[in-house]
């Protein structure tokens, strides 16, 4: 009847009448969207009597459903989604297809990502499967209204970039496969990304339902003695869903962390524990999260595509370079009379006095009286031996670190060798959730790489998770392959993967506005 009105009054023909029809039904569309979410958390940890747990871990998931489109985001305390780690090739599979199967959410829609925590291991239950779905479909019952708010916090006191730049040129990850070089050939330091992404979700009363926080972490740090954790995030979220109450859950997003340690990784004077990051993690999560105010909102696009990556092709000419590098080291070793016994206590007393380390000052002085040098020619073989001790241990260390990336080398040599095409497809997911927006890699995305997608992306809230939807090992910049460090040791594609995947990405969140 309202349409008869107006075409009778504005005199409009048919085809006027009908698209003043579309234009309404769309605006009546826009205004009407609203967004409904819910959440669902399901302990995955292995219950071993034998191996004492000090924080259990979870399958946290939550769907949002807008009336058109469903989605899933699916945050699990494992190392990696299948490749390394706990999980099999076939989880992800297995899980979206019975998510699909089971609550018609698109396999395109569902996100996994993993926290990449270290020291899981064989702690993941072996029916990580059926709980990670029964997790979803928790959140997929529980479904409810709610209002959306996106935002950041900041956090710059618990990581650094573990890449160290030398003076040779090259550079060296800060592992504990490997001693750190000496200081005086270090010159410098990569980047860090502090900001930390923040999604609010709140019940139509404004009531807490779930926080993402996204962040460039990398979660080894483990506890004295061994006992199962999930490590920093879950300490995190501990703290953020204990100060929030009323049944809110807290998911971390694990971003670009690639060449990222925690500041104290290789800490030897205290017990280890990641609790006070995840503590300083929480509380600056909170801190943001109070000015984060969310609306109402029906947004909600997701865009999932395959790009081909070149697999890498200087593998072999890398281990021939490395092993003449270790060759020129082993013959650069030289006699001394020293063994570490004999090396330690003389290296403390020639540091302790450079001057005088074998006597106090008055035994050199009356030498000198009486024309002997007894002292200062002890003193100068010591040194000598001293030095060359030095040198060898050097020279040891270095062995050791191109040993271990040798290794590293031959395996994903190995891998590359077995694919039947010199590129590999790889899943790349992007989802906007309101102003929230998400780009996922899978793998160990560099810091740098995530920080040039925020920089470049048309959205002020982009944020990367890394680790999401598999994982293919590292993804460094072209740039970092110069550096021959353990990164683009243990990478199976060719420096040119950084520009296709930068382009892919730049298109597809071109298809979110």
């Amino acid at each position: 009847m309202l349409l008869y009105v107006i075409r009778k009054k504005l005199q409009l023909p048919v085809r006027g009448l009908l698209l003043i029809a579309i234009s309404i039904s769309l605006s009546a569309g826009i205004q009407a969207a609203s967004m409904k979410a819910g959440t669902g958390v399901v302990d995955i940890t292995c219950r071993n009597p034998e191996k004492r747990i000090d924080d259990p871990l979870y399958a946290r998931a939550i769907v949002f459903d807008n009336g058109e489109v469903k989605a899933a985001v699916i945050c699990i305390d494992t190392i990696a989604i299948g490749g390394i780690g706990s999980l099999h090739e076939d989880f992800l599979p297995a899980v979206r297809s019975r998510i699909e199967d089971e609550l018609q959410i698109r396999r395109q829609n569902i996100l996994v990502n993993a926290s990449h925590n270290h020291l899981t291991g064989s702690q993941v239950c072996e029916d990580v499967v059926d709980k990670t779905v029964q997790a979803v479909r928790k959140a997929f019952n529980g479904l409810t209204d709610v209002r959306i708010g996106s935002g950041a916090g900041y956090e710059d006191r618990i990581m650094m970039n573990r890449r160290l730049q030398l003076k040779n040129g090259k550079e060296w990850t800060i592992r504990h496969a490997n001693p750190c070089p000496p200081d005086d050939e270090v010159t410098g330091i990569g980047p860090t990304d502090p900001e930390i992404g923040i999604l609010r979700v709140d019940r139509a009363d404004g009531k807490p339902l779930a926080v993402f926080y996204n962040f460039a972490a990398h979660p080894y740090t483990g506890i004295s003695g061994g006992g199962v954790t999930a490590e920093l995030p879950g300490f995190a979220s501990a703290v953020i869903e204990e100060n929030l109450g009323q049944g809110v859950t807290a998911f971390f997003l694990q971003g670009a962390a690639g060449d990222i340690t925690e500041i104290l990784y290789k800490d030897v004077n205290s017990p280890r524990t990641p609790e006070p990051f995840g503590n300083k993690l929480g509380l600056s999560t909170l801190k943001a999260l109070k000015k984060i105010n969310c609306q109402e909102t029906g947004l909600l696009k997701v865009v999932t595509e395959k790009i081909e990556l070149p697999l890498r092709t200087d593998i072999e000419s890398r281990i021939n370079s490395l092993e003449e590098e270790q060759a020129e080291l082993v013959a650069s070793l030289r006699s001394t009379s020293l063994n570490f016994k004999t090396f330690l206590p003389l290296y403390i007393k020639y540091s302790l006095d450079p001057e005088f380390p074998s006597y106090y000052s008055y035994r050199y002085l009356h030498e000198e009286r009486i024309g002997r040098e007894s002292l200062k020619g002890m003193d100068a073989s010591n040194r000598n031996n001293l030095d060359k001790y030095l040198e060898n241990i050097r020279a040891m260390e270095k062995c050791a670190r191109i040993q271990e990336n040798l290794n590293m080398l031959k395996r994903r040599q190995a891998e590359i060798e077995a694919e039947e095409s010199p590129t590999k497809p790889v899943e790349v997911q992007a989802m906007r959730i309101g102003d929230f927006v998400l780009v996922t890699f899978p793998g160990e995305l560099f810091v740098e790489i995530g920080l040039d997608i925020k920089e470049s992306s048309p959205f002020e809230n982009t944020y990367i998770a890394g680790y999401s939807n598999g994982y293919y090992h590292y993804g460094p910049t072209a740039e970092a392959y110069q550096g021959m460090a353990y990164e683009d040791t243990n990478c199976l594609f060719a420096p040119e993967w950084e520009a296709i995947y930068k382009s892919k990405v730049a298109a597809m969140l071109g298809e979110l506005e």
